[in-house]
């Protein structure tokens, strides 16, 4: 069950690094305390610090906005957070290969500054925006959320990012806009999986969204992940988190944003049809045609004791979404 408890606490500009982390660190044990003695249900918010052998501080300015967010508001779990190492170093990004280690390894020089997304279809305010545009206007705020991924494993990953469905509204989508699309960057020459003969997924990348989907609270635009930048291999400079449903909705390094009256086709529901549904929202009850998907591996897991746990519905936000999918059978619209 995810508790949502905003901090009464606001950022404040610390340049030193040192100091910085550290100030953030007591900031976050105080606004823990004050929220359990309000919610004893509400643990403790976990622990910023991370190894310095790999840091991904993205433009000074990007970095600047992360310090400096004045609406910090933390969305805590009863779970303990996934190590940074599993985070950064255990994805899917096929763009950069198909193993879980490929994009740590192939995704490092990967070019995310400039970077320019495309607004088209049924809104007022199309056009061609930059990273700045889209960001300025935001508050980051930091957010700690399940993302469980259709692999069988699952991690606890702090967020830092703002609510998809302000974004959105930015651009004045017309009455007509009843689907969004997003799309991946393609650019072989950067990314080495597009250039393999691995041809399931025909590129670019392409996911989408229900309207209503998109504009929950619970969608957030993500720009970086434990106090830094995003990492280029867990989808830089700027990545779609949904944590109610499958990892593969979740589009890495999006380019384009379009707003349709019609559902858009999806790059795994062409690829595979039969095992991989428009919605994808975690369900235990649905089985993948070629495993079960009614438990999960929470990272860290050794080979040899693995770390195996009952799945749930929604992946735990059940109270927050399903009133979305009222009156629709989700074995069918799996």
């Amino acid at each position: 069950m995810l508790i949502n408890k905003p901090s009464d606490i606001k950022s404040s500009e610390i340049t030193p690094e040192s100091v910085y982390r550290q100030r953030r660190l007591f900031m976050k044990s105080v606004a823990a305390g004050v929220a359990m003695l309000a919610s004893p249900s509400l643990l403790a918010i976990p622990d910023y610090s991370k190894p310095n052998d790999r840091h991904y501080p993205g433009p000074d300015w990007l970095q600047q906005m992360i310090r400096q967010g004045s609406d910090e508001r933390v969305f805590a779990t009863d779970e303990p957070m996934t190590p940074y190492e599993d985070v950064i170093g255990h994805n899917n990004f096929y763009e950069f290969g198909i193993g879980k280690r490929d994009p740590l390894e192939h995704a490092q020089d990967f070019r995310t500054d400039p970077w320019k997304v495309e607004i088209s279809g049924e809104v007022n305010k199309p056009g061609h925006y930059t990273l700045e545009d889209i960001l300025k206007p935001h508050t980051l705020e930091e957010r700690i959320y399940r993302l469980r991924c259709v692999e069988a494993w699952s991690m606890v990953i702090p967020w830092i990012g703002f609510s998809l469905g302000d974004l959105l509204k930015r651009f004045e989508p017309t009455g007509n806009a009843r689907y969004v699309e997003f799309v991946t960057l393609h650019d072989p020459e950067q990314m080495p999986g597009q250039r393999t003969s691995f041809s399931t997924i025909k590129w670019p990348y392409v996911e989408g969204l229900r309207m209503d989907e998109a504009m929950h609270p619970l969608t957030i635009m993500a720009v970086g992940v434990y106090g830094d930048a995003l990492p280029p291999q867990n989808g830089a400079p700027l990545r779609l988190v949904v944590p109610w449903k499958y990892g593969f909705k979740s589009i890495k390094s999006i380019v384009a944003i379009r707003f349709h009256e019609q559902m858009p086709d999806t790059s795994w529901n062409l690829a595979a049809p039969n095992e991989y549904g428009f919605y994808a929202n975690v369900n235990p009850q649905v089985d993948h045609p070629r495993w079960s998907q009614a438990t999960e591996r929470r990272l860290p897991s050794p080979f040899f004791n693995p770390n195996r746990i009952d799945t749930q519905l929604f992946n735990g936000y059940a109270e927050e979404v399903a009133s979305l999918y009222q009156g629709m059978d989700l074995r069918q619209w799996f």
